[in-house]
């Protein structure tokens, strides 16, 4: 699974460089990380409103699609920071021996 991640990650960093005029993420890095943030804004709301219809009715294919667009510019985020898909990975992973309950009480500490 994870490979789809990291495949995604190779072709964001080697499109960070290209032409803006031809690539949709060089356009998104060239102006800057404010832009990035709104889209991914802009999906995560997108996001929410297809679970929140696939919920009433039963049709799942937009909200796979809009988590799809979310997880993308997520990651054109992560990109633009320096960071990729282990970083977060490795978080979930480290996470594992804990209770959701016990790790959300230590990110207050």
């Amino acid at each position: 699974m994870s490979d789809v991640l990291e495949n995604l990650a190779r072709v964001l960093e080697a499109r960070k460089a290209a032409d803006p005029e031809k690539s949709y993420v060089a356009s998104l890095h060239a102006k800057g990380l404010n832009k990035i943030l709104e889209k991914v804004g802009e999906e995560c709301t997108e996001t929410l409103l297809a679970a929140k219809d696939a919920e009433h009715s039963g049709n799942t294919r937009a909200v796979i699609s809009e988590t799809a667009d979310l997880w993308f510019h997520s990651m054109v985020m992560l990109s633009n920071l320096g960071l990729g898909p282990k970083d977060v990975l490795d978080e979930l992973n480290g996470r594992f021996d804990l209770s959701g309950l016990e790790e959300k009480a230590s990110r207050s500490r």
